[in-house]
């Protein structure tokens, strides 16, 4: 695919945001190189290993590809090289780990069978990984444990150094040797330990010159006490380095046998690495895997292009390549056609590049052999060509190569030239692409094209909402009407003379005005047709809720049913072991009476307690309150004071004290009660409920009433609550007269109880 067409759509942009979700330099230079595939199988195979990769972030919650080195160059140079350094043999070590850890996460089954194929071609060698991390600490550090020898000659070296030091420190505490001393310290030169000794004093001091000062008053000097230990001290440093070289070049050796085989995996791991960036970057910009198709078609739903902030962008719905294969899409400068065209570009490509599409559900792509473009200003006063002359060139090569299995993306088809033979040129090119079979989406300022793509099977006409009450474009397509000129209304809003309006009007032919009015008639209904799809919209989403919360109701409720029903069911069971448990304690109970020989009254007391545990247990367990026959009458219309009423939410009977007001609530005493009940909630009461009213009565008038009542130092309304309801309770207990005590204070109580009084008719004097 023509890399500066790619350049055009801005792939490469989309490119290096791929390459920044890998974690690898390797990964990142194999994103780089990521080019759009033109084999249908190999694209379809491409978007499901990246759905697998997806899917496989999701379940492990985290990337199976860790960071890792390029150690190609080792690997190639491990079989021909004595030893490998010891960081070469660390970035080796790190390279195989990471191998191993992506092989052993994309080796279960839960892993998609295109991940786990891949996986399969992964080769490492944990023991080799391990051996050299045992062996090597750092860069510059050999482990003492990396060999038996190693660790010898390190335990002597340390002691050498030991007993240099100890000798040397005898000397520096000796009292006639520091007078010979510039300093009474140990310093090492040339690798040999050695005391800085005053010049004058050389005589004293037998041993081995190292070096000077830049004043030659000072000589570092090994004494000769020690020479004999320094030279053993240089004899094991040559075999340290000797035995850590040999070290160095086993671990070489177990990696040079399967270095090619490591190579190869390792150019897997940064496949691999590239398959986890794309479902990264699905995940960043939210994007959906696309359906392909092998017919041409293209459609995009809710398309956001994945450069444009995620705030600002403008999703975009188009389609074509069914129906039609061309599409014309008109509209203002400004206003997202050529943002249109490189999405739809740009989307194509990132398709055939394995990459998920930043869109709603039910975009479709197909795959096509090229993608050609021919978008911007590419203008070149180096070569001498005017933009219109760029156009064509491009236009020409185009050409010579587009064919049936091909996207053409022309951006203002026929602009920069004479308007009249710019169109007809852009009429002919689109009639021979056509002719092609190729799919072309094409911009265009020129009406000649709209009634063009009228007037032809397989063409159709597309526009970009224009606001003419902001002067704002939308970046909204829509597909099937073309778009009207807007130059007069904006010129209008913007404050041009209507007489100058209508003066340009009149240049118009009358067919260009018909053709206009037809678009604007056809854009209004459009409007009014997608304000209704809009409000459909709503209300199936408005019913799809009340259908989700309907049924999470209903779910809640059999939840519950069946906890009552195996609750009932436990209390059930509980209930016959203890019936049971109950029957056979009377039952022994019995029988160790009539054992002892108890007398006749004896045994008929103890029947008789048996009879009345069971009574109780029996009583314990008894079934619920049948419902009362009033709960399934229907509701009065209407009630007045003094009607007797059974109030179904309180279970009990009352008398009605107020009529019905305007919200349907009627005021009720019930007992020494006084509430407000909705009329729904009331029944009337019927003669065959009489006996139960007057029972309930008798048991409310049986309760005992004092003959008076203390309210002093309480506040004012709780007094008068307590008044109201000791006055119910003394006129059901039938009390003629009683005692109010309100005391003196301030008299507020006394007035506000005395108000009251005035007012209540179960007080007929006070």
């Amino acid at each position: 695919m023509d890399d500066r067409v790619l350049t055009i759509l801005e792939y490469d942009k989309v490119i290096e945001m791929l390459a920044g979700q890998a974690v690898s330099e390797m990964g990142r230079a194999e994103a780089r190189m990521l080019k759009p595939d033109a084999v249908f199988s190999r694209v379809e195979i491409s978007l499901e290993q990246t759905a697998q990769a997806e899917s496989a972030l999701e379940k492990m919650g985290k990337n199976p590809v860790d960071a890792f080195p390029d150690v190609r160059a080792a690997f190639k140079k491990a079989p021909v090289t004595v030893s490998l350094g010891q960081k070469e043999l660390l970035l080796v070590s790190r390279a195989l780990r990471a191998i191993r850890l992506c092989q052993e996460a994309l080796s279960k089954d839960e892993i998609g069978s295109h991940l786990r194929r891949m996986a399969g071609l992964l080769r490492t060698s944990r023991y080799v990984e391990e051996e050299i991390q045992r062996c090597i600490l750092s860069e510059d550090e050999m482990a003492d444990g990396a060999s038996p020898a190693l660790s010898r000659i390190r335990s002597q070296i340390r002691g050498c150094h030991s007993r240099v030091r100890d000798k040397l420190n005898s000397l520096l505490h000796s009292s006639s040797f520091k007078t010979y001393l510039q300093d009474p310290i140990i310093t090492v030169r040339n690798g040999r330990y050695v005391l800085p000794v005053k010049q004058e004093h050389r005589g004293q001091v037998p041993g081995l010159l190292h070096d000077q000062s830049g004043s030659g008053a000072t000589l570092f000097i090994e004494p000769a006490a020690v020479v004999e230990i320094g030279n053993e001290l240089k004899k094991l440093e040559i075999d340290e380095h000797d035995e850590v070289e040999r070290i160095l070049s086993a671990l070489t050796q177990l990696v040079a046998p399967d270095a090619a085989a490591f190579a190869e995996s390792l150019e897997v791991l940064a496949q691999l690495d590239v398959v986890f960036a794309k479902a990264s970057l699905a995940r960043q910009m939210r994007a959906i895997r696309p359906r392909l198709n092998e017919r041409g078609f293209v459609r995009v739903m809710a398309g956001r292009h994945p450069l444009i902030d995620p705030s600002k962008v403008v999703p975009i719905d188009i389609w074509l390549g069914e129906a039609f294969s061309t599409l014309i899409i008109t509209g203002p400068n400004t206003g997202g056609k050529t943002v249109t065209l490189k999405t739809v570009g740009l989307f194509a490509a990132m398709t055939q590049a394995g990459l998920f599409l930043p869109a709603a559900q039910g975009v479709e792509m197909a795959v096509f052999a090229q993608i050609f473009a021919d978008i911007g200003d590419e203008q070149s006063i180096e070569q001498s060509l005017s933009t219109f002359s760029s156009h064509m060139g491009n236009i020409v090569r185009l050409l010579e190569k587009a064919d049936d299995q091909s996207l053409v993306l022309l951006d203002e088809l026929g602009s920069g030239t004479d308007p009249i033979e710019g169109a007809a040129l852009a009429m002919a090119i689109l009639e021979e692409l056509h002719k092609r079979h190729c799919i072309v989406l094409a911009t265009t300022h020129y009406s000649e094209l709209k009634a063009f793509a009228l007037t032809r099977e397989g063409m159709e006409n597309a526009s970009m909402e224009f606001d003419l009450a902001t002067l704002r474009p939308t970046y909204r397509v829509f597909v099937g009407i073309p778009g009207k000129s807007n130059a007069f209304e904006i010129s209008r809003k913007l404050g041009l003379n209507d007489a100058l309006i209508a003066s340009a009007q009149a240049f118009l032919d009358h067919e260009d005005i018909r053709f206009e009015d037809v678009i604007s008639s056809a854009e209004s209904q459009r409007r009014i047709a997608e304000e209704e799809r809009k409000l459909a919209e709503a209300a199936r989403e408005e019913l799809s809720k009340l259908r989700e919360q309907t049924e999470r109701e209903r779910s809640k409720l059999d939840e519950q049913r069946d906890k009552q029903i195996r609750k009932a069911q436990d209390e059930a069971r509980k209930v016959v072991a203890d019936a049971k448990a109950e029957a056979e304690r009377v039952i022994k109970e019995l029988r160790q009476s009539l054992k002892a020989g108890d007398s006749e009254s004896a045994r008929g007391r103890a029947i008789q307690e048996a009879r009345d545990a069971l009574r109780q247990q029996e009583s314990a367990h008894a079934a619920p309150k049948a419902v009362n026959p009033a709960q399934n009458e229907a509701p009065p219309k209407a009630v007045k004071p003094g009607d007797d009423v059974y109030v179904l939410s309180l279970d009990t009977y009352a008398t009605v004290l107020k009529s019905a007001d305007s919200r349907g609530d009627v005021q009720i005493q019930a007992g020494i009660l006084k509430l407000n009940v909705k009329l729904a909630d009331l029944r009337l009461r019927s003669a065959n409920r009489k006996e139960k009213k007057a029972v309930a009565r008798a048991e409310l008038a049986a309760k005992s009433v004092s003959l008076e009542i203390d309210l002093r130092g309480e506040l004012l309304e709780d007094a008068l609550l307590e008044l109201d309801r000791y006055l119910d309770d003394a006129t059901l207990s039938g009390l003629q007269e009683v005692t109010v005590i309100h005391g003196k204070g301030t008299g507020a109580l006394r007035a506000g109880i005395q108000e009251q009084l005035r007012s209540d008719p179960r007080v007929k004097s006070f």
